[in-house]
């Protein structure tokens, strides 16, 4: 019978002999968490489970400090620094405990790495678990041929090792195979270290020489291993999480580099000559250029420096580019992690809040700032006064107005934080604003970024994991109508975000056919893929017990729509009348969905919210209409579309 292998959120049968599937997902395994350092203590809580677990902490400030990594089998406290070859050094006051949850900081007095006032960190966590990430530490004994045990379950992609009493961290890339390795704290290209890997890495072992920088007799060293598209993730378990590969630059440029699946952090490095390696990720700023050049937040392991910014290219649905590399053609190896979450979700304020805030003039202001998760689209508008729409994602950070059809408006906003959106001085002054902070999640609402083809029948992939019933699309490289289409009016028709156009007839939208649970279908039409253009699209989707898109008909005065949610209903609605021109209200209950009277905004209008007027109320299962305020909304015999988030 063939072994059964169980670790951390998974457990599977590599033989398939039966034995359930746990699902695993990555945002159980890995976590980007950005916070400011205090100099006193505090409680990282990042959804980790390090304690029952194990894993590795790597931490860098954003300011010119050293990388320091701790981990749960050398025990919080005892720091090694990537950027420099010095041997482990105890820190009693840097990481002082591992959680359930993540870990806590000490006042780091004494290193000044990890929690130091002013300065602003990221931590890169990275839990053990079959076919994602494993830690073993072995003592040297100088012997060829020597076999180190892991429990990654699948063939490593990369190995790092390193001697506790100081040198080089040593790295095996599958890439680059055992005749060579990396130093991740040098610059320097892939040099021929025929005594360092003595065999190819197998599901249970690694194999080091008789080098002294990897296996030196008596001297004690750690591994981290990262595993290579192992699958053992999502509902089935066959979800690819990890994946360590290479590319070739041509002309400097880097090719699209195909993952099967978006990732949130990556770590390269040239191999061919020297050059820095490089991390980035999209908590602190990884974005869609659209053509105008992206400055990409990023961190170079072998050097303290402080964090540069830089073209690294864009993530999207299935892979990333690496934008430009510099030079003639280049050879690159990397570490690619996927985007989570993974699980769908089913407590709406995990992925939805919608807040009222009056903004400082002038101030930097941290728009939604009590979301309570990391802010993936955000729409807002003052509703005092008759000023334009400004919506942003973190995929483009720069900003488009959704109540008109101009193009995409340069702006660097602060999606660097763990909740809300920092604004800068952009527009803000001390009005009432109304923000919508939406997080991407399966089921629930994607983001994706594309370029036009012109090419009738082409198909984008997406990362909804359900058929979009609600799709809206913005050129953003020039001016052009919010394009917006649904399963209930079908895929020959769509509708304008901006105006109150009633549905329009035009096959080459989406080319006549209906989007699947991993592609939307375009035409050749300029509102969606017109050759050389970029584009945004929003994709939503129904999520039971959190989102609904759907049709209603009126009847003139009364009516409960159902969603499916629970005892607190709707908190976001967007109505839209179909059988004829109209309006766009939206609803929330930041501002109040609890009395007829209580207001709207209109997403294709500057104008101010009407006070007065509403007529949407909130009820345990949905929401409620009454056309005794506003008729608009519920006219008998109207056919209506609406998008509603518990």
């Amino acid at each position: 019978m063939p072994l059964q292998a169980t670790s951390g959120a998974a457990s599977y049968d590599a033989f398939g002999g039966g034995v359930p599937v746990v699902p695993a997902y990555i945002e159980e395994v890995f976590s980007t968490y950005l916070y400011a350092g205090n100099s006193s203590t505090q409680t990282i809580t990042n959804g980790i489970d390090l304690a029952g677990k194990g894993g590795l902490v790597w931490t860098k400030a954003r300011a010119d400090r050293y990388h320091n990594l701790e981990d749960t089998v050398r025990g919080a406290g005892n720091s090694l620094w990537a950027n420099v070859n010095s041997a482990n050094y105890y820190y009693s006051d840097a990481i002082t405990a591992f959680g359930s949850t993540g870990y806590t900081l000490g006042a780091d007095n004494t290193g000044n790495q990890v929690n130091s006032s002013p300065a602003n960190y990221v931590s890169w966590t990275f839990r053990k678990q079959p076919k994602f990430f494993d830690i073993v530490t072995f003592t040297g004994n100088s012997t060829a041929n020597r076999n180190i045990a892991h429990s990654l379950g699948s063939v490593p992609g990369c190995v790092i090792v390193r001697d506790l009493l100081g040198g080089n961290w040593n790295v095996y890339h599958r890439s680059v195979g055992i005749t060579k390795a990396l130093a991740l704290d040098v610059s320097d290209p892939a040099g021929i270290s025929p005594n360092y890997w003595d065999a190819i890495p197998t599901s249970s072992v690694f194999t080091v020489g008789t080098d002294s920088q990897v296996n030196f007799s008596g001297h004690d060293y750690v591994a981290y291993i990262f595993a290579h598209d192992a699958g053992g993730f999502g509902l089935t378990g066959t979800d690819n999480v990890i994946s360590c590969g290479t590319f070739t630059t041509t002309s400097g440029y880097s090719p699209n580099v195909e993952l099967g699946y978006e990732p949130q952090w990556i770590m390269l490095k040239r191999t061919d000559a020297s050059g820095n390696w490089l991390i980035v990720d999209t908590m602190r700023g990884w974005v869609d250029p659209a053509g105008t050049g992206a400055n990409d937040a990023n961190l170079r392991p072998d050097l303290s420096d402080a964090e540069a910014t830089n073209d690294i290219g864009w993530p999207y649905a299935t892979g990333f580019n690496a934008g430009y590399r510099g030079g003639a053609e280049s050879t690159w190896i990397y570490v690619a992690i996927r985007k989570g979450p993974m699980k769908v979700p089913t407590d709406a304020t995990k992925v939805f809040s919608p807040q009222l805030q009056t903004p400082t003039a002038g101030a930097n202001n941290n728009m939604a700032a009590n979301s309570g998760f990391p802010i993936d689209w955000l729409p807002t508008k003052k509703n005092e006064t008759g000023n334009d729409w400004s919506q942003t994602s973190r995929l483009t950070n720069n900003y488009m107005t959704p109540n008109s059809a101009a193009a995409e408006g340069a702006y660097t906003f602060g999606f660097d934080r763990m909740s809300g959106v920092g604004g800068g001085t952009f527009g803000w002054d001390d009005l009432s604003t109304v923000s919508y902070a939406f997080r991407r999640a399966p089921k629930f609402f994607d983001v994706v970024c594309y370029t036009g083809t012109s090419v009738s029948g082409r198909t984008v992939t997406h990362n909804l994991n359900a058929e979009p019933e609600m799709i809206i699309v913005k050129r953003r490289d020039g001016s052009r109508d919010w394009t917006v289409s649904t399963t209930s009016l079908g895929w020959t028709k769509y509708i304008q975000l901006n105006m109150t156009t009633a549905p329009i007839t035009q096959t080459d939208i989406w080319n006549n056919t209906s989007p699947t649970s991993s592609v939307f279908t375009l035409g050749d039409a300029g509102n969606t893929n017109f050759s050389g253009w970029t584009y945004v699209a929003y994709l939503f989707g129904t999520c039971a017990g959190v989102s609904k898109v759907g049709s209603y008909t009126g009847n003139g005065t009364t009516q409960t729509i159902d969603c499916g949610f629970g005892a607190g209903g709707a908190r976001f609605v967007l109505i839209k009348r179909t059988d004829t021109t109209a309006d766009w209200y939206v609803y929330d209950t930041a501002r109040g969905m609890t009395v007829l009277t209580d207001p709207y905004v209109l997403f294709n209008s500057s104008a101010a919210q009407a006070a007065t007027l509403g007529s949407v109320t909130t009820v345990s299962t949905g929401f409620a209409l009454n056309s005794t305020i506003l008729a608009a909304i519920n006219v008998n015999a109207g056919t209506y579309i609406f998008l509603a988030i518990a």
